[in-house]
């Protein structure tokens, strides 16, 4: 009887060896991972910037005197001709000079005539020997400053019909309103603006830069534009104008980018991106990239997981690397790595150094 326990005991112990083995065994997991095979590519920098769309030519429309307006034909999105009457003052005072510089023109003209009869009537009398000198003389100075301050006075008029005419507003050039500062019956001043016309043929993005990348922007250098009201669309652009003076109110360098291939679809004051890459003409430069989360640090500074074949297991073995600059694609690898090679690129954090792996 004692044997057969002792059988039974020693089968229960075997059985569950064996159990425990094969749990064991299927604990054994083998991680997933993702992965890139490197290869060379440009180290340029693609770096955006925000600006605003609007038309080349951008005209603010003010009166050059004061008055209250009397007429109005201003509307947002309104199309207009050079030449056409936009707005129209009381110009009260204006009319009122007008009409003192005529009637003095007229005071002036009839003091220039009647000097001009005395003096030729002296003028007989002198050659006749009737008139003296010194009245010929009199007569003839009488006549000259009569017809100086006539002369003046004609100018006088052209001043003040000038002013006149600063009361009428017309549109300088043809193209579209797109804002309107002032209505009717409203007092305005010289310089006050009253609407914007956006006058230019072309579209352009105007945009400031900061000086660590300004000196790498150039006339004519080619650009992608962005616009938030016309997504999944790369318009091509290029730059015009490069401020050679910084902005003191935003610290930054104005810059002009004229769209190339421009639409109908955009309108002035759409909010806008540029991207500017700042390694064209360099393209025999290049170099390993990767992306930036494949890339781990620890005490013995940064790394890799390179995907290696060893006895027919796919591994993950860590290896060094140096990285130089922050590209958009990714860092730069100076050394540590070459091409063709295979790096994870997801899941660093939880891999070890020789871990079997499967690709995904």
């Amino acid at each position: 009887m004692k044997h057969v326990i002792k059988i039974f005991f020693l089968v229960i112990v075997m059985t569950t060896y064996s159990c425990g083995s094969d749990d064991k065994k299927q604990d054994k997991l083998i991680r997933p991972v993702k992965f890139q095979e490197i290869q060379l590519t440009g180290s340029g920098k693609t770096l955006s910037f925000s600006g605003t769309a609007r038309t080349d030519k951008i005209i603010n429309l003010s009166f050059r005197t004061n008055g209250i307006i009397t007429e109005h034909n201003l509307k947002i999105g309104q199309q207009v001709k050079k030449g056409e009457l936009l707005a129209k003052l009381d110009n009260v005072q204006s009319r009122l000079s007008y009409e003192r510089a005529v009637s003095a023109l007229n005071s002036s003209e009839s003091q220039m005539n009647t000097a001009k009869l005395s003096y030729n009537r002296i003028r007989t009398l002198y050659e006749k020997g009737s008139a003296s000198l010194s009245d010929f003389e009199a007569a003839k100075n009488s006549f000259r400053t009569a017809g100086e301050s006539y002369e003046s006075a004609k100018r006088g008029v052209k001043i003040e019909e000038e002013q006149v005419r600063y009361g009428f507003l017309y549109a300088p050039d043809n193209g579209i309103i797109s804002a309107v500062n002032a209505e009717i019956d409203e007092n305005v001043s010289p310089g006050q603006t009253v609407a914007v016309l956006n006058a230019g043929n072309a579209m352009e993005v105007s945009l400031g830069l900061p000086e660590s990348v300004i000196n790498q922007v150039e006339e004519e250098m080619d650009v992608y534009i962005a616009l938030a009201a016309i997504p999944g669309v790369n318009f091509k652009g290029q730059v015009t104008e490069v401020s050679p003076a910084v902005d003191a109110s935003s610290s930054t360098y104005p810059v002009r980018v004229e769209f190339t291939d421009p639409s109908k679809d955009i309108k002035s004051g759409m909010a806008a991106t540029v991207k500017f890459n700042f390694s064209a003409g360099d393209e025999a430069k290049q170099n390993i990239v990767i992306p930036a989360h494949a890339v781990g640090e620890d005490s013995n500074g940064r790394f890799v997981f390179v995907i290696e074949q060893i006895n027919g297991m796919t591994i993950a073995k860590k290896q060094k690397v140096n990285i130089g600059e922050l590209t958009a694609q990714g860092f730069v690898i100076t050394s540590g790595l070459k091409t063709n090679q295979k790096v994870v690129t997801a899941g660093l954090q939880t891999l070890l150094d020789g871990q079997e792996v499967t690709l995904q």
